[in-house]
Parts: C-alpha cells; structure tokens; sequence
C-alpha cells in the first residue's frame, strides 16, 4: 500500500491543477445538486421489533390515517389571578384559537376544543387543546410549527399565560455557531502548532472542500434516500474532525520529510505513502464504527450512520489526492516564516528538529515514560478507573419537556399541566387492545381498563373502538412524569398484566404513546450497546492487527479505548445524573442520560481514537522496523507525532466543547461527552498508558506468530518495502511479494 500510495503523492502533485480542478468541480456539482434539490423534511422515525411501534403499526393497519404515531401538542393556557378560563372572555379567547389550529394546517389531524374535551382543571385555573397531527414530529414542516407557535399570540394580549408542550416543536438545533467556533479555534491551534498562516490553513480548506461535498450529496439526495435534515449535521460534525486530522497528518509528515533534505516532489510522496497509510487506516476505523450503527437496527440511526461514513471516505481521498496537489501550489510557504529567512528546511515553529536541537516536550515526556512506565501506567489506569466508577449507575432515558432549560416555553407548559393536573399529565399512555381474536371485544376491553385501575393510575379513560370494532384504544395517566421509574413501571406492569389477559380471552394488549415509545427506544439502545462495542472494537482489532502485525498492540488500543469511553461515561452520569458541577456546565434538571448518547458516543471517540492510535503508533513501527530498539522507537514516534495528535485533539476538544453552550439539554450532553472522551483518550490513554505498555512490552509487543504473519497480507503501513525500495531500487526481490517489476517501475517514477 505504502508504495502504491507513494506515487499517488507524486502524481497529484505533478497533476496539482488537474487534481484541484476536479476537486472544485465535485464541489460545485454537489453544491447545484443541493440547490435544485427540493426542500427536505427530517426522516421518518420507526423502531422496529418493539412493543410501542407494534401497536402504531396495529392501529395504522385497522384504523388508515388514525396518525396514531403522529406528533402531538398541547397548547396551556393560565388564566390571570383571580380569574379562570371559563370566563366569558377567556373561554372566547380559547375557542377562537381552537378555529385558528385547525384552519392553520394540512398536517393536522385532530384540535380538541378543552371545553368539550373536559380539559380544564378542577379550579378552573387552567386548560388545554390537544392538538394531534397526520405525522411524526419529526416530519412536521416549519409552517405548521410556525403556525402553532403563533397560536397563543392573541390570547396572550388578553393576560392569559399561554405556553406550548408536546413533541410538535422538538426540532434538531441548528449548530453552525458552534461549528464557526470550532473552526476558529482550530484555526489558532494549527497556526501555533505549523507556526505558518499557509500550513494552518490548508488542512481547513481541504476539510471544509470535504465537508461541503459530502453534505451537499446528502442535501440533495434527501428526499430520495430518506435521509433528513439531522442526517447532514451528523456528517457535518465527523466529516469536519477527520478531515482536519488527516490532512494535519500528511502535511506534518510532508514538512518532516522536507526537513529531512528532500525535494518537495519527494516529500509530498513519501508523505503520503508513509502517514497516507495511516489515514487510509484510521478512516476504515471510523467507517466501520459508523456503519456499525446498523447493528441497532433503527432505520433513522442506520441512514445516519451510512452518510458520515460516506462523508469520512471523500475526507480520506481529499487527504490522499487534494492535500498533495495543494503543497505542491504552497511551495516554500507551508515552512514557516523564519525557516524560510534562516534558509533551512525548518526550525522554531517547524514540527522536526535536528538530532542536535534541544528536544522537543514529545520527546521529553517519552523518555519521561520509559523512565517511570509502571507508575504511569498505574495513575492513568487508576485514575480513568475512579472516574469510571460513576457509569455503574448509568441509567438511560429520553428526557422529556420536564428536562428543558426554565426559559423555554415547553418547559413552562409541563410546568402548567403538572401544576394543573398533576405530573402523570404530561406522558399519557395509550393502551391498543387487539380483540379480533377475543370471543367478547368490549368484555376484553373492559377487563384491561379494570386491570389498569388496579396497578394505580390517575385515570382510565373508557375504551374506544375503530369502525370495524376489532381494536380498542384506552388512554391512561400514570401519576409521576413520563420519564419516572414509576412511569417505567407502569408501563412494564401493563404489559405484564395483558399476558394473563390474552391467555384468558384471546385479546392482545400492547402499550404505546410517546412515553412507552421513549421507554422501548431506550431498552433498544441499552441491549444494543454491548453487540455494538463487540462488533466495532473486534473488526478494528483485526485491522489493527494487520496494521501493527502485532496482537499485543491492537489488544492494548482496544482496552484503552474501553477504558476511556467507560471513564468519560462515568463523568457524564456525575455531571448530569448527579448534579456534579451540573451549574457550572449549565445542567438545570438532573435525569437519565440520552439513550442515544452512550452509543453516539462510541461511534465518534472510538473513530477519533483510533486516528490517533494510528499515527502515533506507526511513526513507533516504522522507527522500530527501520532498527531502531524498541524504547528509542517509542521516543521517535513521539518526538514525530505527539505535538500533531495533540493539536489534532485539542481541535476536536474545542469543537465538541462549543456544544456545551447550547440550551439544548441533550446537545449540551452531547458535547460535554464527546470532547470529555477525547480529553481522556488523547492525553492519557494514547499519550500515558500507551508508551508506558510498550515499554512494559518491548520487543513483545510486536509479536506475532508466524503462521499469521504469513497468513496475513503485508500492507505495508510503516513502509518498510517502500524505504527498501527507495534505498536501493535495483533489489528485485523487494520483501517477497513484489516481484522485481514494481520496484523497476517504481525507480522509473
């Protein structure tokens, strides 16, 4: 691969106007594909082989356009001080805005008139309209949700409290400030790390060229493919950190290989051969972590998954191809400024010194390491493992209105129906009973509501049939909010209960609504996350196998990836589960974590991760494959490497962290996890733990049988057959598996 690589480096360079014009081209293709493309609504949302998606299945199959699964909203209203809603000028107010809903929009199914429905409080203090739409929150257009937010206007001016709950406005948060401030602090941290304004910014260009054609494929193929709008900040976000690593990673290696003496023809190809392996590499990680997703078997999580990874390919071809082309127009400018003044090929600023220079911090803390390896091993193990400690109490959920920030108008309409009618109000459940089978329909159904009754409920409204009488709907308000463990329990209790119910009548009880959705969403993602973690970490474990030929090594980047994702999971439960420093991270409601969170978490930290895995530890193997004994290839791949795998991390640090300040509370966990994750794997686990078990290891740790050298193919990662090959390109025998024609073409090029 490395040779193979190497005159790809040299071509794009010599081709550079070629290359950068196909480049440009794919750009303003995909950017005129996204703006003829028509405007695409967020996809739709399933959750295949649970209980809640059965029954909205059921009920779409007896009852077409019933929009059991579709969004809903409750629109509050407060009557001022002294006053109720019933008041003749109030009940006015409300029922005009009744007519305004349901005039208001295409998308709506159902508005409930609170004066019919009985949804008025006991005081009279309080009321609401259901409002019920034909689809998914997450395909309601912006005109509806405009529409429903302009409902309450009107009554407002009267004096009334009017706030809006429900999932009818749950929207993904647009992020482009937080991704601008990420960009501008990587700006800065490549400035300071190339020391060379030309350096900085080629690895922004080339990421943001990568970024811009991948999300521009998915804008414009999003209504065919089903994607939505969420699918392009997912890519967005991994598309950006890659492309900023992996060009990082060539154009350190291409101003090492300039330091070194080489013409720049040269440079730019071995660059590529040697850190392009790497990239290759680190890329197939990523894919296969993203890809992985399909494991948990949701449709929306799968598309996700799919277009990053599609958006990670083109970063490693922009990386492979464009990056080279750019050094070659950069010329002596990708040096430094005092580089170029003292005439050589680079000091100060540059990222490699002379073996006469004072060494550099990455070279320092490596010989740190080899000094004391047990006793860092033992503080970076110990303490991620402490942190750790919190994650046995992880608990999952999908947090409801309840967990918005105080100022939001969701959070203030839980507030007014709990306060109102009480907490259970907030997540009803809705009950199908399936009675084509049962000898009795409405006896069925009437055992279910009796049973329900007698698990400790607020309310039980009377079941209710569709036209052909074969299915009942029974609406239930538990008594604590939706996302409670006694909520949980309830629903769990239901069930439980309709098994003895089908086996005495026939009657199949399933339980539904957003709260039991939520609840089987987040089982489906706790039981998935442990095939997840096996399938990602086993197929990385064998490519790093064939990366490193080496068991030992790929085993220890498993583990220590293992022991980062568990200790930033464990900082995420103290913080937002505990309350833990919650102010100064702007937690204002304690709850379970985002279900989604753990695994999302996964994905990213373990694609980043291995990046850095595998560009510090191949400067390690291609030092150690080139003589050098095992501790001074540690210190070598150090001395190379620690200064690009710090700023690579403390970008993608700075990204993640912009996320904290979002209002959104599952954004801001988002982003906490994230940049936590990259804190603890870069600087303690790749940087600590890693160099202090090789050194335990020696020459152990690049062991590996025989009959699996042999039986693997020889990728050729550190380029090894390519420095042979450039040493002395008349040696036909090359490493065995080459033959004498390639290395013959090879002198050639």
């Amino acid at each position: 691969m490395a040779t193979f690589l190497y005159k790809l480096g040299r071509l794009t360079f010599r081709r550079r106007g070629f290359v950068a014009l196909i480049w440009v081209a794919l750009l303003a293709v995909g950017i005129l594909g996204a703006a003829t493309a028509s405007t695409a609504t967020s996809s739709s949302f399933s959750i295949p082989g649970t209980e809640a998606q059965r029954a909205f299945d059921l009920l779409e199959e007896r009852n077409p356009g019933s929009s059991a699964d579709g969004a809903t909203a409750r629109v509050v209203f407060k009557a001022p001080e002294g006053e109720k809603v019933t008041d003749a000028e109030n009940k006015r107010e409300i029922t005009g805005i009744v007519k305004e809903l349901r005039s208001g929009s295409q998308q709506i199914a159902k508005v409930d008139d609170p004066f019919e429905a009985q949804a008025v409080s006991q005081n009279g203090s309080t009321a609401y309209i259901s409002v019920s739409y034909q689809v998914n929150s997450m395909e309601l257009t912006d005109a509806t949700r405009d529409s429903l937010e302009d409902a309450g206007k009107d009554a407002r001016k009267s004096g009334m409290k009017v706030e809006i709950g429900g999932d009818a406005l749950q929207v993904m948060p647009h992020t482009g400030t937080a991704e601008i401030i990420g960009v501008i602090i990587a700006a800065i941290v490549l400035v300071i790390t190339f020391g060379s304004l030309v350096a900085a910014g080629l690895p922004l260009l080339t990421a943001l060229i990568g970024v811009g054609i991948g999300v521009s494929a998915i804008t414009a193929l999003a209504n065919v493919l089903d994607l939505g709008t969420t699918t392009s900040t997912l890519a967005m976000m991994i598309g950006l950190a890659v492309g900023i690593d992996y060009a990082l990673f060539i154009v350190s290696r291409y101003r090492a290989e300039l330091a070194d003496g080489r013409e720049r023809e040269e440079a730019a190809g071995r660059a590529v051969g040697t850190a392009g392996s790497a990239v290759v590499f680190a890329g197939l990680t990523v894919v296969i972590a993203l890809v992985g997703l399909a494991v948990v078997n949701i449709p929306m999580l799968t598309k996700m998954g799919f277009a990053a990874a599609g958006t990670v390919a083109i970063a490693v071809v922009i990386a492979l191809t464009l990056v080279p082309a750019l050094l070659g127009f950069a010329g002596k400018r990708i040096m430094g400024r005092k580089a170029r003044r003292a005439g050589e090929p680079g000091n100060g600023a540059d990222l490699t010194k002379s073996a006469d220079a004072k060494p550099n911090m990455g070279t320092r803390w490596a010989r740190f390491v080899l000094r004391k390896p047990v006793w860092v091993m033992l503080v970076g193990v110990l303490g991620l493992g402490a942190i750790a400690v919190p994650a046995a109490s992880l608990e999952m959920g999908l947090p409801d209105d309840g967990a918005q920030p105080k100022s939001t108008t969701q959070r203030q309409a839980y507030d007014m129906l709990s306060d109102g009618f009480g907490p259970g109000f907030n997540g009803p459940l809705m009950v199908v009973v399936d009675t084509k089978d049962s000898s009795d329909g409405k006896a069925a159904a009437a055992r279910v509501a009796e049973e329900v009754e007698s698990i400790g409920v607020v309310a039980v409204a009377p079941a209710r049939f569709n036209k052909a009488g074969d299915t009942a709907t029974i609406v239930v308000i538990p008594k604590d909010r939706p996302s409670s463990h006694a909520t949980e329990e309830v629903v769990h209790d239901i069930r439980d209960a309709g098994k003895s119910i089908k086996a005495d009548t026939g009657a199949e009880v399933l339980v539904t609504g957003a709260t039991a959705m939520n609840i089987d969403f987040s089982q489906k993602m706790n039981d998935a996350l442990v095939p997840y973690l096996a399938l990602v970490v086993g197929l990385a474990f064998l490519l790093l196998m064939l990366v490193f030929r080496s068991i030992l090594v790929p085993l220890k980047a498993a583990l220590g990836f293992l022991l980062s994702v568990v200790a930033a999971l464990g900082a995420v439960v103290a913080v937002f589960q505990w309350g833990w420093l919650g102010s100064l991270f702007g937690v204002e409601q304690t709850g379970p974590i985002m279900s989604m969170m753990p695994i999302f978490m996964v994905g990213v930290v373990f694609g980043l991760a291995m990046d850095y895995e595998v560009f510090l530890v191949t400067r390690m193997r291609e030092a150690y494959v080139h003589g050098e004994s095992p501790g001074q290839a540690i210190v070598t791949g150090f001395k190379h490497g620690a200064r690009v795998v710090t700023a690579a991390a403390v970008i993608m640090m700075a990204v993640f962290a912009g996320f904290i300040g979002s209002s959104e509370q599952m954004i801001k966990m988002i982003g906490f996890s994230l940049a936590i994750a990259v804190l603890f794997d870069a600087f303690v686990v790749r940087m600590a733990i890693v160099p202090a078990v090789l050194a335990l290891l020696g020459r152990k740790a690049w062991w590996l049988p025989r009959w699996l050298d042999r039986a693997l193919p020889n990728v050729d990662v550190e380029g090894e057959k390519l420095q042979q090959q450039l040493t002395d390109p008349s040696d036909s025998t090359g490493s065995g598996d080459g033959g004498g024609e390639g290395e013959r073409e090879l002198a050639r090029v």
